[in-house]
């Protein structure tokens, strides 16, 4: 139900980008959402029938390499999709600041995609052809759909002139940003490389205070051949002030580095993986505890 209710509301956020920002600014779009906005400009057609068709035939395609829930998923996102199109298609009004225009549809573009990827489904076109390149040959989702959707928005040169065109990228590459957040998250990861002598005691001290799991790896010291220890775990962004902290209540000459990272699963990232690993009920009691704990 979670999924449905994510499918839906995506595709509103989406529908009313279109309907809101691109077609009364001229405006174009990537994918076949894009591909309808142009005929609507040069020949009057509309947005929402041809992406009902154009939809339609691209997950007959698609049929042969996707799984069936996400196919029974976008059965139902693309024409809802094409509903929300029609209903508000008319409400738009243009904005006098093509640029202005541009950032809020990428805003709520990027919104939209989000949810829908979220969701386990597509709503046609190059979303479509994305993911049948990601289960295939494990291309990047957003990625791929972005340089998907710039090959149609190229073709708007011809329709909407130049000027609008590099607009039209710009939404696009906002949109791409803003789905590659609602995907995998605001807050970032850390991971933290120590150099150490005390690296033993670091590493319990991190394992007891922060239930995180780290790993030592043993090396050479390229300047004296000697061997040399290096603690590698990954934090919370919220905990990196107190991992910090603990390392120089024990070595206050430890080299650490520090890269961020969005995507880390499983592990100390499990809830209550460690018996000693502390758990919140929520983000900002989690923030504020070791906001606290580094102030300490």
């Amino acid at each position: 139900m979670k999924d449905f209710g994510l499918m839906v509301l995506g595709t509103f956020f989406f529908a009313f980008s279109v309907a809101i920002f691109a077609m009364p600014n001229s405006l174009a779009e990537g994918g076949i959402p894009g591909l309808s906005l142009l005929l609507y400009f040069g020949l009057g057609w509309s947005p929402a029938l041809v992406t009902l068709i154009a939809n339609g035939l691209i997950l007959l395609v698609g049929y042969r390499y996707l799984p069936k829930a996400m196919i029974i998923k976008s059965t139902v996102a693309i024409p809802l999709f094409s509903i929300f199109l029609f209903i508000i298609e008319d409400f738009g009004s243009a904005m006098g600041d093509p640029l202005l225009a541009a950032l809020y549809a990428g805003v709520f573009t990027g919104i939209g995609f989000g949810f829908i990827f979220r969701s386990g489904s597509t709503i046609g076109g190059t979303s479509t052809i994305a993911k049948m390149l990601n289960y295939k040959f494990g291309w990047e989702l957003t990625g791929t759909n972005f340089v998907l959707d710039a090959l149609v928005v190229v073709g708007g040169i011809f329709v909407i002139g130049p000027i609008l065109t590099l607009y039209t990228v710009v939404a696009l590459f906002i949109g791409k940003r803003v789905t590659d957040y609602v995907l995998e998250g605001f807050e970032s990861k850390k991971i933290v490389h120590i150099f150490s002598d005390y690296s033993e005691l670091i590493a319990r001290s991190i394992r007891d205070n922060l239930g995180s799991h780290t790993t030592i790896l043993q090396g050479k010291n390229d300047g004296n051949g000697q061997d040399e220890n290096l603690i590698y775990v990954a934090v919370p962004k919220q905990q990196l002030f107190y991992l910090k902290k603990l390392i120089r209540e024990i070595d206050e000459d430890a080299f650490t580095v520090v890269s961020t990272v969005k995507d880390v699963s499983g592990g100390s990232f499990a809830k209550a993986h460690y018996p000693t690993q502390k758990t919140f009920t929520t983000t900002k009691e989690e923030k504020q505890y070791y906001k606290e704990k580094a102030e300490e």
